[in-house]
């Protein structure tokens, strides 16, 4: 009888953990969520909902080697509202980035390899001196950013990347949930995006907001990983 209790402890404890996990199957595109995996290439993990913790790993970049990594590109207006939804929320504390990186020519057959990604948002950590550490991401369903408006028209990736800190405190522990959706951006202007960075490359995983224990002592501040945010 306590085999069977031990064993339902055990099982119990991974559903939940799994039921933690999540992906970022959809865009908000004029309001209207798209269907999951259509304008998102489709990840490793959309059946395991499992994260990337290797931040040096191929699939750091979209997730999408064992997967065919194609997806239907839909337009948006530079200046102009952009989504990016979950198949639940964003159950895990943590902190959010969003890079775009513009293809050569038809984003289709653009892998986003080489120094070419700039962050267009983020979702920081709200720090009180060392007496309160919050998430403003954490609990939410996605995320919506404003295009900017000085972005050049042309197709891009867009790269989500919701980084869960609750088991953070030891070198690979932080959880990266990665999905790449593809957009062709109209009515742009003539801004120069950057900084640029390659991915994987922008972290080594050390940073100082990956490599974290945000439970004790409580951190005085957050530092949010990568470049700092093009708004144009």
């Amino acid at each position: 009888m306590k085999s069977f209790f031990k064993l339902a402890i055990t099982l119990g404890a991974f559903a939940s953990q799994v039921a933690a996990h999540y992906t970022f199957p959809s865009l908000v595109v004029g309001g209207v969520t798209t269907p999951q995996w259509v304008n998102v290439r489709k990840t490793n993990n959309f059946n395991t909902q499992a994260p990337v913790t290797d931040v040096t790993s191929a699939d750091f970049r979209c997730y999408d080697s064992q997967t065919d990594p194609t997806a239907q590109t839909i337009s948006v207006a530079a200046g102009s509202p952009l989504g990016i939804m979950s198949d639940g929320t964003i159950y895990h504390p943590g902190v959010v980035n969003v890079y775009m990186a513009k293809a050569p020519g038809d984003v289709d057959s653009f892998a986003g390899d080489g120094t070419v990604w700039f962050k267009v948002y983020q979702i920081s950590a709200v720090t009180n001196g060392g007496q309160s550490i919050t998430f403003p991401a954490e609990g939410v369903p996605g995320v919506s950013f404003t295009v900017p408006k000085n972005l050049p028209s042309g197709q891009y990736l867009v790269r989500m990347e919701a980084i869960a800190l609750h088991v953070a405190q030891t070198y690979g522990g932080a959880q990266f949930y990665i999905s790449c959706g593809q957009v062709e951006v109209t009515g742009g202007g003539s801004g120069t995006p950057g900084p640029l960075v390659a991915i994987p490359g922008v972290y080594t995983g050390y940073e100082p907001g990956i490599l974290i224990n945000i439970n004790y002592p409580i951190p005085k501040n957050y530092t949010q990983p990568g470049p700092a945010v093009w708004s144009g």
